[in-house]
């Protein structure tokens, strides 16, 4: 292990994690002691003990949460959604895991696609500062984004406000449908939210460390064990980067 690299991540001797609490396919509920459990807290403490030191886990409630502490010495890598506008104060491996991202419209609709969205005077809930919410914000031209500040308050504004669409993962979307009857979820994607590490940017060693950790982690089938140990439906093992 590279004096260096070990400086960077664990200066306090002990590797900080922060979490994105959000995500419920990658944290999926808590060990005894109270910590996280899940696939991102598993490959977190995989690298702390590749690292050689203990890991502390540093919970946020949302993603844009842990992205704003960047830099700021709160955690020493971040397991969040990589995407460019947090890749200004984060440096990201590739991702080790990526979740389908698409629409649920309500009963009667007239949007039948993914590019049926995209068009003036349709409305789209989304959750503002997650991964796919950022990506809409780049992408979308003609349709109007209604932003919530939570999963459920998205989707209680869609159902709500009788909106056009709601934007979200497909896991998590499955489980909405069923609250709505008659909704339908678009088939297809309109982007795969890429779940990577991340640390600061001035970290340079640290980053290429975790890079090649991570794509290790992939071919070695770890992060498919870690999947399948959490019992995950949603998730899959991103390609190599």
């Amino acid at each position: 292990m590279s004096p260096e690299v070990l400086a960077q991540l664990a200066p306090r001797g002990v590797l900080r994690a922060g979490i994105n609490m959000s995500n419920f396919l990658l944290v999926t509920g808590r060990s005894d002691n109270g910590d996280p459990d899940g696939v991102s807290p598993s490959l977190a403490r995989a690298i702390a003990g590749a690292l050689g030191v203990p890991v502390r886990y540093v919970p946020f409630a949302r993603p844009g949460e842990l992205a704003a502490e960047a830099g700021r010495d709160v955690w020493d890598i971040g397991l969040i959604g990589a995407e460019p506008a947090r890749a200004e104060t984060i440096a990201f491996t590739s991702a080790y895991a990526e979740i389908e991202a698409t629409y649920l419209v309500p009963a009667g609709s007239p949007l039948k696609s993914i590019a049926d969205v995209d068009r003036p005077g349709v409305r789209v809930a989304v959750t503002e500062h997650s991964a796919y919410g950022l990506w809409l914000e780049r992408s979308i031209a003609r349709a109007t984004l209604v932003r919530s500040g939570s999963l459920d308050s998205a989707f209680d504004q869609f159902a709500a406000d009788k909106l056009d669409a709601l934007a979200g993962l497909r896991p998590r979307l499955l489980t909405d449908a069923q609250k709505l009857p008659g909704s339908t979820i678009l088939p297809g994607q309109f982007t795969a939210v890429q779940q990577a590490v991340g640390t600061a940017k001035a970290n340079t060693a640290a980053a290429a460390w975790l890079f090649d950790f991570v794509e290790q982690s992939k071919t070695s089938g770890l992060i498919a064990r870690f999947i399948e140990q959490h019992k995950v439906t949603g998730l899959s093992v991103a390609p190599p980067g």
